[in-house]
């Protein structure tokens, strides 16, 4: 075990990495799967009109039935009224990015806010993720000009952990964790569909050929990835990010997290990667952007995908033993379109 992990196990057992696997199962086994879908076509713009007949639902590669279907479109609102079945939370990561890029970040996000006058499609509200934790700054506002302000009213903090630092990924990926956990806690209680958009170059992976866990630490990190995935659907969270990095972020971190995305079937084929932000960002059926220096162009990309969307229900299918992943896709009847969506869970006997 190299010395990174020698010093991030005596970091592993904090409170959202140690909580028993029992203990976070939902209170219903196997409830039913929600799903929400965007339709893209080949230039990326959802497509709206589609019927539940155009989809095909396939539960580890067999056909499921639909138990319901919704579509979601801007044109079903009334005008001048805002959908309040949908919101917009933005994350700004101070933990995670170097502070030259945070304060960039930050100049982007008020320039998203300002735009069309500071009138805004739908509600948002804006969480400073610091040294100290996940606090939700504002209440959600259709009102991009008073959310900027308060957004600039609050300052740029001091970081205490330091990028690099002997134990300090470890102490910076605990922190985002539990950061996300503050977050589904609350959203859970609060009904409809939200995007959360993590304005930041992603969380450390702490992961490579030399980093072997122990059999502990992999059922560890298991059980978070199971957890995870359970909460962020019943919390009906679909996640996104851009990397503040701009160009200076492509290359190689920002392709690695692929190789944790298709879903942790076994407990000790775990990883630290397996709990990445890009990670869930794609298994929730967001997007992840790296090398574009226009955030707010980004974050425009990112709303967008709120004008036209689907949800279905499918039955949770019941599994011969505990925490059996299954892996869900969405085939579409008219070619050339592509469906995003949450890509699997884990099913209860």
């Amino acid at each position: 075990m190299n010395s990174l992990l020698r010093t991030g196990a005596a970091l592993l057992c904090f409170s959202s990495l140690c909580q028993s696997g029992a203990a976070q199962q939902p209170a219903s086994r196997n409830p039913p799967i929600q799903l929400d879908v965007v339709v893209t076509d080949k230039s990326g713009k959802p497509v709206a009109g589609l019927t539940q007949q155009d989809f095909t639902v396939l539960d580890n590669k067999q056909p499921t039935s639909i138990l319901a279907f919704h579509p979601h479109t801007a044109a079903s609102v009334p005008a001048g009224e805002i959908d309040p079945s949908t919101k917009v939370i933005f994350i700004f990561d101070e933990v995670n990015a170097p502070y030259d890029r945070a304060v960039y970040a930050r100049q982007s996000l008020e320039k998203y806010l300002k735009q069309n006058s500071g009138n805004l499609d739908h509600p948002v509200s804006i969480g400073l993720f610091t040294d100290s934790g996940l606090q939700l700054q504002t209440q959600p506002s259709v009102d991009g000009n008073a959310l900027a302000a308060a957004l600039e009213k609050e300052g740029q903090t001091y970081r205490a952990i330091e990028r690099g630092a002997v134990g300090g990924d470890f102490q910076r990926l605990q922190l985002s964790l539990d950061a996300l956990n503050t977050l589904m806690v609350q959203e859970k209680a609060n009904p409809g569909r939200k995007i959360v958009i993590w304005i930041s170059p992603g969380w450390p992976l702490i992961s490579g050929p030399r980093d072997n866990l122990t059999e502990k630490q992999e059922q560890q990190v298991f059980d978070k990835v199971v957890w995870l995935s359970g909460a962020l659907r019943e919390s009906r969270i679909t996640l996104y990010s851009v990397d503040p990095l701009g160009a200076a972020g492509t290359g190689e971190r920002s392709v690695f997290y692929q190789n944790f995305t298709n879903g942790l079937t076994k407990t000790n084929n775990a990883a630290f990667g397996d709990l990445g932000l890009q990670v869930l960002v794609t298994q929730t059926g967001g997007r992840a952007i790296f090398g574009n220096d226009n955030i707010d162009n980004s974050i425009n990309h990112f709303v967008a995908d709120l004008t036209a969307y689907y949800t279905l229900e499918i039955a949770a299918a019941p599994s011969e033993r505990p925490n059996q992943y299954r892996e869900l896709n969405i085939k579409l009847a008219t070619p050339g379109l592509k469906a995003r969506s949450r890509t699997g869970y884990y099913a209860q006997p």
